[in-house]
């Protein structure tokens, strides 16, 4: 919104409170000088002709009131002209505010005249309206000299436009070429002329001039172009701006940088005839090369998933504006965080991608295209380039060695080291052939291929099939600090980590077995770990569960149970305190009612959901026993600076502002805590011991198949899942787990997530106590030396049972089973 300034410097006495009011004043001071002038003349013959003038002016003067009383009800009121809002792109920040989106179809960057260079406002003038700040927003001689040209060509060559018409036919009208247009044109000139000043008027043109490449206003055409701030442009890249109204698309410094060129010395030789540069200036600007490129919209780093997630709540917050009204959307995510996510994601689907071997030719190409060089790079250029990985055709094969056309690059040669040596051919997701011991094993002339760069040599790689995310979560207040939803957002710009609905296998298990706790088991409650049909759960057929390991261990302790992952052992827990039961403790723990299924494949995470809902629930775990909503915008600002909303999440905190219930007992999550971390120490996810801390616990989850691969993990600092899989629910293969394609991912995240970060071990709460049991009993050991030490609530310690033996035969009495 512009301010209202004075108009006294332009001579306006008074002030006409209506809009004919205006134009009417604006137009009498432009027409009033010259028939005073000639009526004082003393030639007779003049005085007669100029009283047959003065009629003709007079019926004139009717028809063009009769003009205006048809057009200016039409224009803008003079609010509106003071009240102007720019289209300004929607622009989301990380949390440290590092620009990762801009949105909207055109690109600005607004300023104040303050900011706009002294030579661009010379370089303007020059070019478009040296009379600028003498006229009253319209050029007679300009608009004669146009209508002198239309009626020598037939056609309008030059409108007359000054740059307050300019403005006007921006901000207010079209662009066709009709006398009614340049009619209103001039009206609203005169308006415009007489509301603001003519630095407001610079300012609103600098601001909304198209300059080509999506460029709105000279701040983007600098960014754009030259990808600085027009604070730092020289003299001749200030007037190669200045060029650019004339025509923006046809000839900009990149789409025909000869006539930009041309133009732009033209520009730089009017600076110095109307003495704004000095000769030495002069000379110097013109000599100056250009050096224009496309710098595009410059992202300080790569968060494309998140700004697309922080695009969608915009648009459902704001509607269309969102793309237009500047607003500056400020988000939870850490920019060295995200990068880390990113990074290990793509580390894990190339690894993972390199184990299942090369599956040949993206596509195949004719002998009409490998034997013409301009056919063959034509048809180069229109692969895209994906993660950094460049199209390539196979032109020729030797023993060991390949040559090859790049993309943008030309012919490259792979020697057998650069990705062709040990390589195996995919025959099926759990088989590959022998590894290559020839070039043609792997390749074949015409062969449309993928290379990438490493270490200044090109190596054979392709496009992954697998697709694979990471969410992390501060499990205080639920803030997104990092998300990739996928191997690349170019490529699929699908956000598996919110839409995405996957089974999440043994990873649900901590909820069920923390429910089981809640429902009087204890972590010594011994469970036998054998055989079971069911003919009527709920399914539609025989259902026999089975542990991953196709083995039947026998009695097994819960806590071993569960950093062991035991399937047959979680069924038998679920079947023992009842679906309702379970579901209704896990709906309080978070869950939705929709996310739990109402059979005994709840205990094996049988119903699909999206990760980042498994990382929410973890940090119910990681935080103490609070629930937590994940959300990513925590502030939106409007272009003029204020702040228009700053999220107030559930927070785990004192004297929070909306402080987070509490769902699950803080005793039992202590007790779930601990056999989670054993999962790391011992059990399925031993591989995460390389990051060296205590304080870190998590589970991993596969699926039958296995289709889905999972770990949700966490410390007190942060909570995180990865999940790796394919989008059409194939199968990963053999040997491919949660701990094996997922947990890599996880950790390699959380090395960065956690560097400097203290061991936080939590406390021992009230009403939890420790007791040495028999490992195989699960009974309270009484001085057995081989016992060890367990976790249980006060109330079900086997100390405080009234002297009664506590057997595991209680548990497993209860239960009747069908055995095969």
């Amino acid at each position: 919104m512009l301010p209202v300034k004075s108009r006294n410097e332009v001579g306006v006495s008074h002030t006409p409170s209506t809009a004919s009011d205006i134009i009417f004043t604006q137009f009498c001071h432009l027409t009033s000088d010259a028939p005073s002038n000639f009526m004082r003349s003393p030639n007779f013959l003049t005085r007669i002709f100029l009283r047959l003038a003065q009629g003709l002016l007079g019926g004139g003067i009717l028809a063009v009131s009769g003009i205006l009383l048809y057009l200016i009800p039409s224009l803008p009121p003079a609010e509106q002209i003071r009240q102007v809002q720019l289209q300004t792109p929607l622009k989301v920040y990380a949390s440290g505010g590092e620009l990762i989106g801009e949105f909207g179809e055109q690109r600005r960057r607004p300023i104040t005249y303050d900011q706009i260079p002294q030579h661009f406002v010379h370089a303007i003038l020059s070019a478009e309206d040296d009379g600028f700040f003498d006229h009253r927003g319209v050029d007679i001689k300009g608009l004669l000299r146009a209508a002198l040209e239309l009626a020598q060509t037939g056609s309008i060559q030059s409108g007359g436009s000054t740059i307050t018409m300019q403005v006007a036919r921006n901000f207010f009208l079209s662009i066709e070429q009709t006398f009614t247009r340049k009619f209103n044109e001039i009206l609203l000139a005169l308006q415009i002329e007489h509301e603001l000043s003519k630095e407001e008027i610079l300012e609103l043109y600098a601001n909304k001039i198209y300059l080509g490449r999506r460029a709105y206003g000279i701040q983007s055409a600098a960014n754009v172009y030259y990808g600085k701030d027009i604070s730092e442009l020289s003299v001749a890249q200030l007037a190669m701006i200045a060029g650019l109204p004339k025509a923006p698309s046809a000839s900009n410094p990149l789409s025909d940088p000869e006539r930009a060129l041309i133009r732009r010395n033209w520009i730089l030789g009017r600076m110095q005839l109307l003495g704004y540069l000095s000769q030495e200036e002069y000379e110097l600007a013109v000599a100056e090369v250009d050096n224009a490129s496309d710098y595009g919209v410059t992202l300080e780093f790569d968060g494309t998933y998140v700004a697309e997630m922080a695009r969608i709540e915009m648009f459902r917050m704001f509607g269309q504006s969102a793309y237009e009204a500047g607003y500056l959307v400020y988000t939870t995510v850490d920019a060295n965080l995200q990068r880390a996510a990113d990074s290990a994601v793509r580390a894990g689907v190339a690894n993972y991608d390199a184990r299942h071997g090369y599956r040949g030719a993206e596509a195949r190409v004719g002998e009409d295209v490998l034997t013409d060089n301009e056919r063959l790079t034509a048809y180069l250029n229109g692969v895209p380039r994906i993660s950094g990985m460049e199209p390539a055709v196979v032109t020729a094969l030797e023993d060991r060695t390949a040559t090859l056309q790049v993309r943008g690059v030309g012919e490259v040669v792979l020697e057998w080291q650069d990705g062709l040596a040990g390589t195996r051919r995919y025959r099926t997701h759990s088989w590959q052939s022998e590894a290559a011991t020839q070039a043609s094993d792997l390749l074949a002339v015409g062969d449309r291929v993928r290379v990438i760069q490493r270490d200044e040599r090109w190596n054979l790689t392709q496009i992954p099939t697998v697709q694979a995310g990471m969410v992390a979560l501060d499990p205080l207040d639920g803030g997104i600090v990092a998300l990739t939803g996928g191997y690349d957002f170019y490529q699929s710009n699908f956000n598996r980590m919110t839409s995405a609905n996957r089974q999440p296998g043994s990873s649900i298990k901590p909820f069920l077995y923390a429910a089981a706790l809640e429902h009087g088991h204890t972590a010594a409650t011994l469970i036998n770990d054998a055989p079971l049909v069911f003919e009527d759960a709920g399914l539609e057929d025989i259902w026999r569960p089975e542990n991953d390991s196709g083995l039947f261990y026998g009695p097994t302790r819960l806590r071993e149970a569960l950093y062991r992952s035991r399937n047959l052992v979680s069924v038998r827990i679920l079947r023992n305190i009842g679906i309702d039961a379970a579901r209704r403790t896990m709906m309080a723990y978070g869950f939705a009612d929709s996310e739990l299924p109402y059979n005994l494949t709840l205990a094996l995470g049988s119903q699909g959901l999206p990760p980042i809902r498994m990382a929410a629930a973890n940090a119910v775990l990681a935080n103490g026993g609070y629930r937590v909503e994940p959300h990513l915008i925590r502030e939106v600002w409007d272009s003029n600076g204020n702040l228009i909303y700053r999220a107030s999440p559930l927070a785990v905190c004192d004297d929070c502002e909306n402080p987070a219930p509490r769902v699950m007992d803080e005793r039992i999550v202590f007790i779930i805590d601990s056999i989670l971390k054993d999962v790391v120490l011992k059990g399925t996810a031993t591989r995460a011991l390389q990051l060296g801390r205590a304080d870190i616990g998590g589970k991993t989850g596969t699926t039958n198949g296995p289709r889905d691969a999972w770990f949700v993990g966490y410390s007190p600092h942060m909570v995180g899942a990865s999940w790796v899989g394919f989008d059409d629910n194939g199968v990963l293969g053999s040997g491919e787990f949660g701990g094996s394609a997922a947990l890599p991912v996880w950790i390699e995240f959380m090395r960065v997530a956690l560097e400097g970060k203290p061991q936080v071990m939590p406390k021992q709460p009230d009403g939890v106590v420790s007791v040495r049991i028999d490992p195989q009993t699960g009974e309270r050991a009484a001085g057995n030396t081989d016992g060890i030490f367990e976790w249980f609530l006060t109330e079900s310690s086997p100390a405080e049972r009234s002297g009664e033996s506590f057997r595991a035969s209680e548990v497993l009495d209860s239960i009747t089973e069908d055995l095969f």
